[in-house]
């Protein structure tokens, strides 16, 4: 299956307001999903079919687990494709955020539509900054001078799992947006905590491994660098979550106790 949008979507109030059908099969795709969602709403506001948008992501290589495998196997081929697909998906951030403003100002949405927009706004703006993180941690794999990681380090870290839990929040959030479910959007917040525990142990892992291997210094900073993007990815979806779930059923959750803010 093609990893494209083929997305139609009806703007209104009636009970088929939102149907639409996406393949992922990354996580850049998964920043290209919701884009290409919020470009079929903005092209005339009423019936909409979006032709594909692009030729990122067509080749069957590029499904997510890949993403993984990039970092894991030190793959600079998948490492190179990722860092040029996300300077392309960044090219479509201001287009959003115009055509968000437009819509606004040509259309004067209210209630459950205008809540819809403004989340679009801001999830557009984590995404952006997901984007950046995935742009970062490929540039890792591409310029490290190390052919392989040290997997007794990587299965302590538990640095699979920490990708695991990324892609399984956004899987549930596509599932949440595109079936309007704020209770999956809400379970995602709860599986932040994961990412945090996974984030707080890799600390002194890392610490202890750089103590006695020198010479692997920079891998470990590296690896640092990347649980760090992982946590804050975590973050951003979280983010996500709530906007979903605000422009759902109109409820705030930003001030949740539950959350701890972005570490600087």
């Amino acid at each position: 299956m093609d990893a494209r949008c083929l997305i139609g979507l009806k703007w209104g109030h009636d009970e088929d307001n939102l149907h639409t059908r996406t393949a992922w099969e990354s996580p850049l795709l998964f920043l290209q999903a919701f884009r290409c969602k919020f470009l079929a709403v903005f092209d005339d506001g009423l019936h909409v079919r979006l032709r594909p948008f692009g030729q990122l992501g067509n080749e069957r290589h590029e499904r997510a687990a890949y993403f993984r495998q990039a970092v894991l196997g030190l793959d600079r081929n998948i490492a190179q494709q990722i860092w040029v697909r996300e300077r392309l998906v960044d090219a479509q951030d201001i287009k959003i955020d115009t055509q968000v403003e437009d819509f606004i100002a040509l259309y004067t949405p209210v209630a459950v539509d205008l809540r819809f927009v403004l989340a679009m706004l801001k999830i557009n703006n984590d995404l952006e900054r997901i984007g950046d993180y995935a742009y970062s941690i490929a540039r890792f794999v591409k310029e490290t001078t190390v052919q392989s990681l040290d997997a007794g380090l990587i299965e302590k870290l538990q640095l699979e799992r920490m990708f695991a839990v990324v892609l399984e929040m956004m899987n549930e959030l596509q599932n949440a947006l595109m079936d309007e479910n704020p209770a999956k959007a809400s379970s995602v917040i709860d599986m932040d905590d994961e990412l945090d525990r996974l984030k707080a142990a890799s600390d002194s892992i890392l610490m202890d491994y750089a103590k006695g291997h020198l010479d692997e210094l920079p891998v470990a900073m590296g690896l640092g660098s990347i649980f760090r993007k992982l946590e804050r990815t975590g973050d951003h979806l979280t983010n996500i979550a709530e906007e979903i779930v605000f422009y759902i059923d109109a409820k705030v959750l930003k001030h949740n106790p539950k959350k701890e803010p972005e570490a600087k």
